[in-house]
């Protein structure tokens, strides 16, 4: 069976617990999209991770870890990140790279970088890991393919054409030290020796796993709101984030996916710029904050502050319905246990018409939220195992949300460990 944990907004969900957890019945776990520019944080036996390009079922012994043609694979972070774990007790994990995944370049981290930098305030608020330039040369059919590294000869010429076009911008656009083709051609070849023992034809391999019904899980990375197609365009990612892309992404049939758990969280947050109705700013923003996740609401990856605000449920109930839920897996409700009341987002007010449809980036911009508020629990929920003993006001929260966003919870995360989990 084949399922998927995906985000419902804007990423920084708590999938990696979610996938983590999962995983310890899964038999294969699949990255199909995006590269290191996001973390999943994880907590178990080892240690507190934050993972950046392997997939989450890395911890346990039986799992294998795949990492599909739809990723951005980064091969220095992959195998700087393969020996964080190791070097921290952590069984070598094992690993199987498509032979259609393309690599992230040094140059596209540089081209992200120089391109932030001169757009200035107007920037996208980028990770910087080279993942938009990686993604267009990807399309313009100019990346490198990991296949591509075991022909020398045709490498070399398409080398040299590459930093013909690069060497365009990065003198004339940027006004920076022009690409040497011998140097990227190394850098290749160093990639390949990194590679070869793990490269796989993953299509093949996992098409025989599902013939044999073994358990695979799509692990996605970001959420809804940061798709290219359906997201808050521009100011989205590169690669799609939704279920339906896993399909693409690690090489399956589609009507193979039976499960999509997408991963919500109880109150709202987000890395990056980009429209967020219900963000909140000042005191309020910053207890949020530090009482968020665990050890607070900052970036795996780049460690900033993440933007945070209330429940949002217009954008939950788009983002659920546009990743095709089945379940919902409500995340970091032990966080909400300090508050009296908590307000929830259930509309939006655009020039004065309320709406529950989320609406394209335009109007976006001009949407107030429409706030109800709902009473505390002002407990501390962490070690509850059964949904009926959680608060009267708990449950009433999760039921108000489950009503507004009409898809269900079938589990509620209380608590940053891999064993903090209420199934419903």
């Amino acid at each position: 069976m084949v399922k998927a944990v995906v985000g419902a907004n804007w990423g920084d969900e708590g999938k990696g617990k979610i996938t983590d957890m999962l995983a310890g019945q899964a038999d294969i776990i699949v990255r199909f999209q995006g590269g290191s520019n996001a973390g999943h944080t994880i907590v178990n036996d080892y240690g507190k991770f934050a993972l950046h390009t392997l997939p989450s079922g890395v911890f346990y012994g039986h799992t294998v870890n795949v990492i599909g043609n739809g990723v951005a694979l980064n091969v220095p972070i992959l195998m700087k990140e393969i020996d964080s774990i190791v070097s921290r007790g952590v069984p070598a994990p094992k690993i199987l790279i498509s032979d259609r995944a393309q690599m992230v370049m040094s140059y596209h981290i540089l081209l992200d970088q120089y391109e932030e930098e001169r757009l200035g305030k107007n920037s996208f608020g980028s990770t910087k890991s080279g993942i938009a330039p990686f993604y267009s040369d990807k399309y313009a059919k100019i990346g490198f393919q990991v296949s591509e590294l075991f022909d020398e000869t045709s490498l070399r010429n398409k080398v040299e054409r590459v930093c013909v076009q690069k060497n365009v911008m990065m003198e004339h656009l940027y006004h920076k030290p022009v690409l040497e083709p011998e140097k990227i051609l190394q850098e290749l070849m160093g990639y390949k020796e990194m590679l070869t023992p793990y490269i796989c034809d993953v299509s093949a391999y996992l098409w025989d796993a599902v013939q044999e019904g073994r358990e695979i899980l799509l692990e996605g990375q970001l959420g809804s709101l940061k798709d290219p197609d359906h997201g808050i365009y521009p100011m989205v990612t590169s690669s799609s984030t939704l279920a339906a892309f896993g399909a693409i992404g690690a090489g399956i049939p589609p009507y193979e996916i039976k499960k999509i758990i997408v991963v919500c969280k109880a109150y709202s947050s987000a890395v990056g710029a980009g429209a967020f109705v219900s963000e909140l700013f000042g005191s309020e923003a910053d207890e949020l904050r530090r009482r968020g996740g665990d050890g607070g609401e900052y970036g795996a990856t780049t460690g900033r502050p993440r933007r945070v605000g209330w429940f949002d449920c217009v954008a939950s109930k788009y983002g659920c319905r546009i990743q095709g839920a089945t379940d919902v897996a409500f995340t970091v409700l032990d966080v909400l246990g300090y508050l009296d009341e908590i307000p929830v987002c259930v509309a939006y007010d655009i020039d004065g018409e309320i709406t529950t449809d989320f609406p394209v980036t335009s109007k976006l911009d001009r949407a107030k939220p429409v706030i109800e508020k709902l009473p505390g629990w002002k407990c501390d929920i962490r070690g509850i195992r059964e949904y009926e003993k959680l608060p009267e006001n708990c449950r009433r929260y999760i039921e108000f949300v489950e009503k507004k966003i009409g898809f269900p919870i079938t589990m509620v995360s209380n608590g940053p460990g891999r064993n903090d989990i209420i199934y419903r």
